[in-house]
């Protein structure tokens, strides 16, 4: 019989028949003790549970614990079970205890860890404007076929849950500061109050007692110029959830834009993809909310502080020597700068995507960054004046294969060159290509290619006649509606005399 029914018998009884303590003990058989604890309640107390002592496993549960408690730092998949727990007790300690025991312990310490205070978090409230997160995500792609392992950079209003996510190829100071700048730029302004971060080495040079860090110049600089504040979360599992917000924005992201893995041209191409994306994801909802993340931010913006007037420089100098290659180290990749600057020190403005080198206070090569280390990245202009006393070295240049990769070295200039050698031969051939590349630095591409083709027609690869051809084509405005003059009639007018043909004849004398 269950005990809260024999209360209610006991009750009954008592209410009904008036029987005394003694004689309802008597009749159903129980102490006096549980007659009056009926009498007293209707439902019966709750049992108490044994507190059971363990003193064979007594002096190890300290050593138990440390062993769960470093677990936490372990991966997932190497941590101990209970069986393992009592195996090393044995195996190591000479522990003799029953299994059942060490089970029971490592559940009851793994609860406590798991539902530790320092576990618990408490609800934020997010005022419009305040407040941002930060953080970089590992993520991949398909760049022009090739496999790459890139970085997204992210930053998440916490109030509107807007974010905004850029890919890098590395995630260097240069891509932490471009990260921001654009991101400002796209959000159209600066939070008023802190954003949160992680403590990651663009930001921070070494982490101090407490919250207290020691701040890159680059970094500090960055904030004084927009004016917001830094908070830097706890290293490690102990301040993941101080920006929860964007932890699980660069996940959710990932997930639903990233799969399949993106196959794109270059890296341009795929932050038209996630600036898209970005897009689509003004209309959704969050939790339960019942306004879009974009009619949210759009209310947030007003709250935001102004942009300054200025854009904040992120580039970084370095200052290579060229090589004599004609080539500049720039982190562990190589770039083509002209050869004639060949042993001297070029300064680098670099970016997170592109540089600038520049010598005598003039620009004299652009290059995008390359997406994995050790790459060469030539130009085939920085070598053209090498290629016309050296024409031998052109057929097999890298600077050449990697124009023709690129399509810079199309079919026009193939089949000018290929003219040109078998009428001048190998190297006056090369020559002549070699000037009529030149004139890509001062005419436009199209029309040194229609100069190209306009001297192929009349049979000739001569570079002049392609400057020519090339000027008359970027000169060239829509046709001249036809005149039909009726045979026996007198012109009237006469268009003015031009000197344009020996301007052309003095600079090609030049």
């Amino acid at each position: 019989m269950k005990r809260v029914e024999l209360y209610e018998k006991i009750r009954r009884a008592s209410r009904d028949e008036g029987l005394g303590i003694r004689a309802l003990a008597a009749r159903f058989h129980v102490h006096r003790r549980l007659v009056r604890q009926a009498l007293a309640c209707a439902t019966p107390p709750a049992r108490k549970a044994p507190e059971r002592r363990a003193p064979a496993l007594g002096p190890w549960q300290a050593v138990i614990r440390q062993w769960l408690v470093d677990d936490q730092r372990a991966p997932r998949k190497q941590r101990h079970t209970a069986h393992r727990v009592w195996s090393r007790l044995g195996e190591e300690f000479g522990v003799t205890v029953a299994e059942s025991t060490v089970r029971a312990h490592v559940a009851q310490v793994r609860f406590e860890l798991e539902n530790h205070l320092e576990r618990v978090t408490v609800p934020q409230t997010h005022l419009p404007g305040e407040e941002a997160e930060v953080d970089f995500g590992a993520f991949a792609a398909y760049i022009d076929g090739t496999f790459a392992e890139l970085w997204m950079f992210c930053m998440r209003l916490s109030h509107s849950g807007r974010g905004f996510h850029l890919a890098f190829a590395n995630q260097a100071q240069e891509a932490f500061l471009e990260g921001h700048v654009e991101a400002f730029e796209h959000f159209g302004g600066v939070p008023r109050g802190m954003i949160r971060y992680d403590n990651l080495k663009d930001a921070v040079i070494k982490v101090l007692l407490g919250r207290a860090r020691l701040e890159n110049e680059r970094f500090v600089a960055l904030r004084s110029h927009y004016g917001f504040e830094s908070f830097y979360c706890l290293p490690g599992i102990a301040g993941a959830h101080e920006k929860g917000g964007v932890e699980q924005e660069v996940g959710r992201f990932r997930r639903n834009h990233l799969v399949p893995v993106p196959k794109v041209k270059d890296l341009a191409e795929l932050n038209e993809l996630l600036a898209g994306a970005d897009a689509a994801d003004e209309a959704r909802t969050i939790a339960w909310r019942t306004a879009t993340v974009g009619d949210t931010a759009a209310a947030e913006a007003a709250f935001l502080r102004s942009l300054p007037e200025d854009r904040f420089d992120v580039a970084t100098t370095l200052w290579p020597v060229v090589d004599t290659k004609a080539r500049i180290s720039v982190r562990q990749s190589l770039y083509s700068v002209p050869a004639g600057l060949c042993r001297r020190r070029v300064e680098v403005r670099l970016r997170a995507r592109a540089f600038e080198v520049v010598a005598h206070n003039h620009v004299v090569a652009h290059h995008d960054r390359a997406l994995h280390k050790g790459e060469e990245h030539l130009v085939l202009d920085h070598y053209l004046e090498v290629l016309l006393r050296r024409p031998g070295a052109m057929p097999g240049s890298t600077a050449l294969a990697q124009a023709r990769a690129s399509g810079a070295f199309g079919p026009t200039h193939e089949a000018f060159w290929s003219e040109a050698r078998r009428r001048l031969g190998d190297g006056a051939g090369t020559r002549a290509m070699c000037m009529v590349l030149l004139w890509h630095r001062s005419l436009p591409t199209a029309s040194v290619i229609a100069g190209m083709q306009a001297a192929l027609r009349v049979g000739s690869v001569d570079a002049g006649v392609v400057a020519v051809e090339a000027r008359r084509h970027r000169d060239a405005g829509p046709p001249a509606p036809a005149v039909v003059v009726p045979i026996g009639a007198r012109l009237t007018h006469r268009p003015a005399p031009s000197l344009a043909g020996y301007d052309e004849l003095l600079e090609l004398a030049r």
